[in-house]
């Protein structure tokens, strides 16, 4: 296969829809339209931000001047060179993202049309070229607020963001405006674009799963489908080679028609396991299409061998806290509850998922790419074994998902559908089911991929008026008949949080739901709402935190620093994306109350309040993670909101848009460790649980000791061998009431040294005195420096 790059330099020509009527690419050069240099992949307002036609656009309040340019037209022009002896092949215009609403010309010749961001564009191009001359491409996009004033709104569609105009467009649902990213209407091609020849024979499909794995190996699944031109399909074969490491297999089956499939019988098979439980083995498998010993078509790409089952009921039981052991060392989880959890299973082992929700990398998502490598780099030392993309974002491109493969990081899917309750009408079902169709073609031979769900917090949209979502054809019908097309083998959930039948009407519907959001008053975070909880597994929960004051400096103007009250500046990236002040939302305030519970009162400028507002939500998301990993199975697995910001703001992220590390991002380093020691709540009883988890397949050796701050002698110290995939009381400490201390701990997993602590005691405590603790927490081993905490 050939291609032709047609990324780097474009032209951009833009206007206000109805004060010109351009309608073919011929009509560009009289409209006396001003061309502006252009970047593809690429977003419009970034080329006119680079043109200084626009100023800075995360700064201050400037992100406001994009509203104006929703209502243009813009249109993409370049010219290309095609070789003289290229004129006998077929060649297809890809887009691997255009943006959205877009008419496409070669020389003249309209190609496609396409009205669907989210996934690839092709288009025949061939009848359009021409070969050894110069060629010119053109792309118009059409205002997709206009498009969306054409439409009828059904009674029963609505948006939690108040935003109906992104109800039938198929861009991101966070462009029209969210509460992590501002309203950012783009345009543009925003990944590469290229022209690619269509070869004689051609490997189409190859869909691998695992059927079995054993003690003695595994039996791998493949589908196949292929093209050529041969009149015979006589002495054809399928040959497939996989590599790993020094393990390998080779086989080769005979196949007489186009489509069919085999399996594949490995002894000795390298698994691929998630985060913690073991390697991340990958086979690079090569197929070749082969015929009397001529290879005519070849493919290769890497398959992980495993099995991930996601066991789930449609009901979850009852809420419960860790109590102490009356014995020492007392094993404090159990399994699996069979009649109502949430487990995911890697490889017949049962994974305490430690995880977190990766949201848009940047509002303008030409930048996507450059940003990937380091915010994977940014889960995996977070010890993160499993990203759920969520459904108001894009689907991420094939490297993000190479690099969980590589780093056996589990990722669970959410398809683009988030927060609103979108059109049933035909016309839209069957743009889905062809936007689910290419979507699950793309990912589905990725290792990491565990779970395809069918959005975010759609049911819970249904559920607020009172409809039932079984109504939702999206995800009752049309995505899950396309998965039972496409990826049979692999988990599905309708919605996060998902509301089956059986509870429906139900006034505490949301409480059922063995996987919940958990969000609720956002007050004190050891509060009743977040210590009794019924999630078996909770797939969002979140605390905010200031970004550091430099990272603040970046985007808000100096004489808008502080202070935050009736700051519109920091009300705009807080995020406040509406024009009007109707919708009751300042996360300023609900951050600074959330400050308030732990200290007691507000500080009075910048430094302080950033200092405790990353204090405050450090302890509270490692509180979140670590009561999860002490219900061990009761609820198994977290995923908190967020790993990193799209663009600058006041938000729950735990690293900045500038990747500005906040406190929350040490504390939680340490409490994700595949083993950890911690100390619990003391429940109805009077002493502190010390507890070694241990989230590995092997036994682990412990020995710890736990001490106040500012104190030499110990309050507990033990050894204990944890078996696998276990927890175990290992210690207790004696509490009261008037408590408010410090425990630090110190212990080794085998000859390695690491840390943590735990917060004792009811708030409100001074900042001043847990300014003087944040430097001893900062000195445990795995530490980091306590002086640049939020400068």
């Amino acid at each position: 296969m050939s291609t032709i790059a047609l990324d780097g330099a474009w032209n951009l020509f833009h206007y206000q829809e109805g004060e010109k009527n351009i309608l073919h690419p011929d009509d560009l050069a009289a409209s006396g339209l001003v061309c502006i240099p252009a970047q593809v992949p690429g977003n419009v307002e970034l080329d006119l931000e680079r043109a200084r036609e626009l100023p800075e656009i995360y700064f201050a309040n400037n992100i406001h001047n994009l509203r104006p340019l929703e209502t243009h037209t813009w249109w993409l022009t370049r010219t290309f060179s095609l070789p003289e002896n290229t004129g006998q092949t077929g060649w297809d215009l890809v887009f691997e993202g255009l943006d959205t609403l877009a008419t496409v010309w070669i020389n003249g010749a309209q190609v496609g049309q396409s009205a669907n961001m989210l996934v690839e564009q092709r288009f025949n191009a061939s009848p359009a070229l021409k070969p050894g001359l110069e060629n010119t491409i053109a792309v118009r996009l059409a205002s997709p607020l206009n498009a969306a004033r054409q439409y009828q709104y059904d009674a029963a569609a609505m948006s939690w963001e108040l935003r109906e105009e992104g109800l039938h467009i198929r861009k991101a649902a966070h462009m029209w405006g969210w509460d992590i990213m501002p309203r950012a209407v783009s345009a543009g091609i925003w990944r590469p674009v290229r022209l690619e020849t269509l070869p004689e024979h051609a490997i189409e499909q190859l869909y691998y799963w695992t059927k079995e794995v054993t003690p003695a190996g595994a039996v791998l699944g493949v589908r196949f489908q292929f093209r050529t031109n041969a009149a015979s399909l006589d002495g054809f074969s399928l040959r497939l080679r996989g590599v790993c490491g020094e393990h390998s297999f080779e086989y080769e089956y005979p196949v007489e028609f186009i489509a069919g499939g085999c399996t594949i019988h490995i002894p000795g098979a390298r698994l691929w396991w998630p985060r913690g439980y073991g390697a991340p083995d990958l086979y690079q498998v090569t197929a070749q299409l082969r015929r009397r010993g001529q290879t005519l078509a070849e493919r290769s790409e890497r398959v992980g061998i495993r099995q991930i089952v996601v066991d789930r009921t449609e009901r979850a039981g009852q809420a419960w806290e860790v109590e102490p052991a009356a014995s020492l060392p007392a094993r404090l989880d159990t399994l699996p509850d069979p009649v109502s959890h949430f487990v995911v299973y890697a490889n017949h082992q049962p994974v305490q998922v430690r995880g977190t929700n990766w949201v848009p990398l940047d509002a303008f998502h030409s930048r996507d790419a450059r940003r990937i490598e380091q915010a994977v780099g940014l889960a995996e030392e977070l010890g993160c074994n499993m990203l759920r993309c969520w459904g108001g974002n894009v689907y991420e491109n094939d490297r993000f998902f190479n690099l969980c493969d590589e780093k056996g990081i589990l990722v669970w899917q959410d398809f683009s559908f988030a927060c609103c309750r979108y059109p049933q009408e035909e016309a839209f079902l069957e743009e889905v089911r062809r936007e689910a169709e290419q979507v699950v073609k793309r990912l589905r031979n990725h290792a990491c991929l565990a779970v395809w769900c069918g959005d975010n917090e759609i049911d819970m949209a249904y559920l607020s008026d009172g409809i039932n979502p079984e109504h939702n054809r999206l995800t009752r019908q049309v995505i899950p008949q396309v998965l039972q097309r496409h990826d049979p083998q692999r988990a599905y959930v309708p919605s996060s949080p998902y509301t089956p039948p059986s509870i429906f009407g139900r006034p505490d519907a949301w409480r059922l739901t063995p996987e919940q959001h958990l969000w609720g008053p956002r007050g004190y975070y050891k509060s009743p709402f977040y210590t009794r909880h019924s999630a078996h597994f909770i797939g969002e929960i979140g605390y905010h935190g200031c970004p550091n004051v430099s990272s603040i400096r970046r985007f808000i103007s100096p004489e808008r620093l502080w202070p935050w009250q009736n700051n519109p500046e920091w009300h705009t990236h807080d995020v406040y994306h509406w024009q009007h002040s109707a919708v009751d939302r300042d996360r300023i305030r609900l951050m600074a109350n959330q400050v308030k519970e732990l200290f007691g009162g507000i500080p009075d400028n910048l430094g302080d309040f950033t200092l405790a507002s990353q204090i405050t939500q450090a302890e509270a998301v490692k509180f979140f993670i670590e009561s999860t990993r002490l219900r061990k199975w009761q609820t198994s697995g977290i995923l908190w909101w967020n790993l990193i910001d799209g663009w600058p703001q006041f938000s729950d992220a735990v690293v900045d848009y500038y990747f500005g590390k906040k406190l929350a991002y040490h504390y939680i380093r340490r409490s994700q460790l595949p083993v950890c020691v911690m100390i619990g709540e003391a429940g109805s009883g009077k002493y502190l649980p010390v507890v070694a988890c241990n989230d590995t397949l092997a036994p682990a050796e412990v020995h710890f000791r736990a001490r106040e701050a500012g104190q030499e002698s110990l309050v507990a110290e033990g050894a204990c061998t944890v078996p696998a995939n276990q927890n175990w009381q290992v210690g207790q400490i004696r509490t009261y009431a008037s408590d408010q201390r410090l425990y630090l701990i110190e212990y080794e997993v085998g000859s390695q040294p690491f840390g943590n602590h735990y917060l004792a005691g009811l708030p409100p405590f001074s900042l001043e005195h847990y300014r003087s603790w944040l430097e001893q927490i900062a000195l445990l081993p795995g530490g980091f420096d306590a002086g640049e905490t939020g400068k």
